[in-house]
């Protein structure tokens, strides 16, 4: 006797409707997420003379390699950023990024790279709580009591990063850092992006909490009180219930 071959949709019709139901719902949600932080973008130059002077430049962080440089994107955003201040568009910098274990330390990488480029000391602050995008904008609203900046990063993240710190109540505008080809690394970090927007939203949405610490009033501080580990002892915090920012 022959087997008679049943396609799964025809076996299981209810869970094929099902499946292919929540598949177009998912695809609504990222092209969703994505228009709306493509659309709340804000504004953005790719040179330095453009950009309106702010109190201070964000640089969020990204690969540090075993051997303690800095990868061409991260490199690109800590020059992006010196020019901005030897130009007198910032007076201070926040540098912020992942300093999860003692052997690798985005923020001391960026901001040695700063004061060896002859950024002043005191003018360069360090978060080491900045494990992601969102976090840095909280962190830098609720911690260093930043109000208006320029944001340093890549033209492929610059919507997502302007979209979040509006969220947490910055007023940012951008400074894109793309001064090599990306080539397919570019291809690859566009491609991610489009998930990562969906994040954005519903960090924003949910108001993913960030780690708490002590405030370091970026306005009247020397920058190097804000140098070394991060606390050890911190406890999480969201961006309306503790520091007082609406989403």
């Amino acid at each position: 006797m022959r087997r008679v071959l049943v396609y799964p949709w025809k076996r299981w019709p209810r869970f094929f409707k099902a499946a292919v139901g929540l598949g177009v719902i998912l695809v609504l949600v990222v092209l969703g997420a994505n228009a709306y932080v493509l659309s709340q973008g804000g504004d953005s130059t790719s040179t330095v003379a453009d950009v309106p002077k702010a109190e201070v430049a964000i640089v969020p962080g990204a690969l540090v390699k075993p051997n303690g440089e800095m990868s061409a994107m991260l490199a690109d955003r800590v020059e992006q950023a010196s020019l901005l201040w030897h130009a007198g568009k910032v007076e201070k910098v926040l540098v912020s990024g992942d300093h999860g274990t003692w052997k690798y330390d985005e923020p001391d990488t960026m901001r040695k790279a700063l004061v060896r480029d002859g950024v002043a000391p005191e003018d360069v602050f360090e978060d080491h709580a900045g494990f992601d995008t969102w976090a840095t904008m909280v962190r830098a609203r609720s911690i260093f009591g930043v109000d208006d900046a320029v944001v340093v990063t890549q033209g492929f993240h610059m919507p997502r990063a302007l979209y979040l710190a509006d969220a947490a109540g910055i007023d940012a505008t951008g400074l894109t850092a793309d001064l090599h080809a990306w080539g397919f690394q570019g291809r690859k970090s566009a491609v991610r992006e489009v998930l990562s927007r969906v994040k954005a939203v519903a960090d924003v949405t949910l108001d993913t909490p960030a780690l708490a610490g002590p405030k370091i009033p970026i306005a009247t501080t020397d920058g190097r009180e804000s140098w070394g580990p991060p606390c050890r002892f911190c406890s999480p915090i969201g961006n309306k219930s503790d520091t007082g920012i609406s989403d």
